[in-house]
């Protein structure tokens, strides 16, 4: 196992909504997202992902994205790194996407486990060994079985830490005794970072180095303290907002996402409540569900 993977990240990446308006990207809406991401202290913006509606975007889409986020970026006075989402149940496709994103200046990847072809251990090495094979910078393996019906056997998790450009895993299962035995059996070699809001701290407590996030899109300045608190020892006080959030994130995950967060971003004046079919607005009880954590967290 090589000894440690240079970490892309630490702390909090936001996994960006994509606004839209009248069926397309609503680009003044993104460009005030990622401006607000970066001056609020999210660590790492995620673009294209699951939260961003990834599968119903255009390529030429995607490159107006990943530049734009990497533009501002570079531009502030406090530059983060830009991680495109380029994952594909074609690993010719996921390569395509993969020097895209490399081509516009993204810091790194975000690769979800191939879907519905699903694959064979040796074919979920094969895919990724050959997406980090094709490009020049690093790769976070995305886990979520829960959508992809794909799940990484710790076997996988042990070879995939060989690679020096596979430098981290997504695990968005909530399954904390999978992510302990990937920090047990990979080490520094393939850094954990949380993709369930609920249980950042808990995951923090087993070696984790971060979280991609949804609730972020809204609190980004609340999740960065969050993950710091426990980087600073202060266990107690990171337990307590991790307590304090679960309501808001309980809302966020009531329905698919990014269906909550996307409503949510529209009740604070950030984005327009529209996504692409097959994902439709929240329904009426949904909002209200939303609009209650809202309040109670202080949002509204």
């Amino acid at each position: 196992m090589k000894p440690s993977s240079p970490l892309l990240f630490e702390g909090c990446g936001t996994a960006l909504v994509t606004p839209m308006r009248g069926g397309d990207i609503d680009k003044t809406a993104f460009t005030a997202l990622v401006t607000m991401q970066i001056e609020e202290g999210a660590d790492a913006l995620i673009v294209c992902g699951t939260t961003g509606e990834s599968p119903t975007l255009t390529d030429r889409e995607k490159h107006w994205l990943f530049s734009e986020a990497v533009r501002v970026s570079r531009a502030s006075g406090r530059r983060i790194p830009v991680i495109a989402g380029t994952g594909s149940n074609n690993t010719t496709r996921a390569v395509e996407l993969s020097r895209l994103a490399e081509a516009c200046g993204c810091d790194g990847l975000l690769v979800v486990t191939p879907y519905y072809n699903k694959a064979s251990e040796c074919g979920l090495v094969r895919h990724y060994e050959t997406v980090a094979d094709a490009v020049n910078i690093p790769l976070i393996v995305y886990h979520v079985p829960s959508r992809t019906g794909c799940k990484m056997p710790l076997s996988v998790c042990r070879t995939l830490a060989l690679h020096p450009r596979i430098v981290g895993i997504k695990d968005a299962t909530g399954d904390l005794s999978f992510a302990a035995h990937v920090a047990l059996e990979c080490g520094d070699g393939l850094p954990l970072y949380a993709g369930c809001d609920d249980v950042i701290v808990p995951l923090l407590s087993v070696g984790g180095r971060g979280v991609i996030s949804v609730v972020s899109n809204l609190i980004p300045a609340l999740v960065s303290r969050l993950c710091r608190l426990w980087r600073d020892g202060k266990a107690a006080e990171a337990a307590r907002e991790q307590l304090a959030l679960l309501p808001l994130c309980d809302a966020l995950f009531s329905d698919v996402n990014p269906i909550p967060v996307k409503y949510a971003l529209s009740c604070l004046g950030l984005c327009a409540d529209e996504l692409r079919l097959p994902l439709t607005t929240a329904e009426p009880h949904t909002r209200e569900k939303i609009r209650a954590a809202m309040t109670a967290y202080g949002l509204l």
